[in-house]
């Protein structure tokens, strides 16, 4: 709740969203938009829309300290196309924008380009 209320400050302060970093182990993404049409071109309506499981990576922190105090690097960065679980992560409202904060052992995969 404390970090939703410090990005929503810094969003009505017209600050940038590419100006975030997230901290330790956590990972900034924008789920992918949900398809509004079928292959043979039928609408689909807005309450049987499923929740997108695909995002891009918009910011990454450094990476975990393991217990000697190491930082462990991430393995997905800015740019990435990730696997989401379908529930966990924190909702963040930047510029009008919904975006998540995930852990990076929450999300399950990336796909390599």
């Amino acid at each position: 709740m404390v970090l939703l209320s410090a990005v929503r400050r810094l969003a009505s302060k017209g600050s940038n969203f590419k100006q975030f970093t997230p901290l330790f182990d956590r990972v900034l993404v924008e789920r992918f938009a949900p398809e509004l049409k079928t292959k043979g071109g039928i609408m689909i309506p807005e309450k049987a829309h499923g929740k997108v499981l695909e995002a891009t990576v918009l910011a990454a922190g450094p990476g975990g300290r393991g217990e000697n105090g190491h930082v462990h690097p991430m393995s997905v960065k800015a740019g990435d196309r990730v696997l989401l679980p379908e529930y966990g992560g924190t909702k963040v409202i930047m510029e009008d924008k919904e975006y998540f904060i995930f852990r990076e052992s929450d999300i399950m995969g990336k796909w390599h380009a």
